[in-house]
């Protein structure tokens, strides 16, 4: 993405609530612009209630594991304003105790 699509999609003042990546616009510029070149997201469910939106997905190529993710955003004036996630190692339903898939589409 260009700095130009970032600046229409996230706040100036963006609040980012990932211990690992700072406050603002910049810190998503530098993030972004630094992702493996093979990194694949899967959006799966997508709740919206007011402000927020809530995305579980499945990032491949972040980690030496796909990782499964809960990402909260909150919208401010049609721009992403604050971002609050949670991300896990996925374990294939294979290997699950109950055999369902972390995903909201079936994995292996």
């Amino acid at each position: 993405m260009s700095p130009t699509v970032l600046d229409r999609l996230f706040n100036a003042e963006y609040q980012q609530h990932n211990p690992q990546i700072p406050n603002g616009n910049a810190a998503i510029k530098s993030l972004l612009g630094n992702l493996p070149a093979d990194l694949k997201y899967e959006p799966g469910l997508v709740v919206a209630e007011g402000d927020y939106v809530t995305i579980h997905g499945r990032f491949i190529g972040w980690g030496p594991k796909p990782l499964v993710a809960v990402d909260i955003f909150r919208v401010a004036d049609g721009k992403i304003a604050e971002h609050w996630d949670v991300m896990q190692e996925e374990v294939p339903a294979a290997h699950s105790a109950n055999g369902n898939s972390m995903s909201t589409s079936p994995q292996t």
